[in-house]
């Protein structure tokens, strides 16, 4: 299964690499990512991987939310299926 994660926030050091290295640590694989900053902002959509994941995306969208406060930033997942049908024209 695909998820598609999205990180917002005011830019600073080290969004990135928090995220990624969590996700590392459970085993799921980054397959695309984008990232800009808008005004000051950061913003960042990846497209991860959980079919070798060691954790639950219940689990995993409980875990990235206390990240995200940790790091005043707003995380949010999906599945991907989900986010497609939401946004397809």
């Amino acid at each position: 299964m695909n998820a598609i994660i999205t990180v917002v926030g005011s830019d600073k050091a080290g969004i990135i690499a928090n995220v990624s290295n969590y996700l590392y640590e459970h085993s799921i694989n980054i397959a695309d990512i984008t990232q800009t900053i808008l005004s000051g902002n950061f913003v960042m959509m990846m497209m991860v991987e959980l079919d070798k994941s060691n954790i639950s995306i219940e689990e995993l969208r409980n875990q990235l939310n206390k990240k995200a406060e940790s790091m005043d930033v707003e995380i949010n997942i999906m599945n991907e299926r989900v986010f497609s049908e939401m946004h397809r024209i």
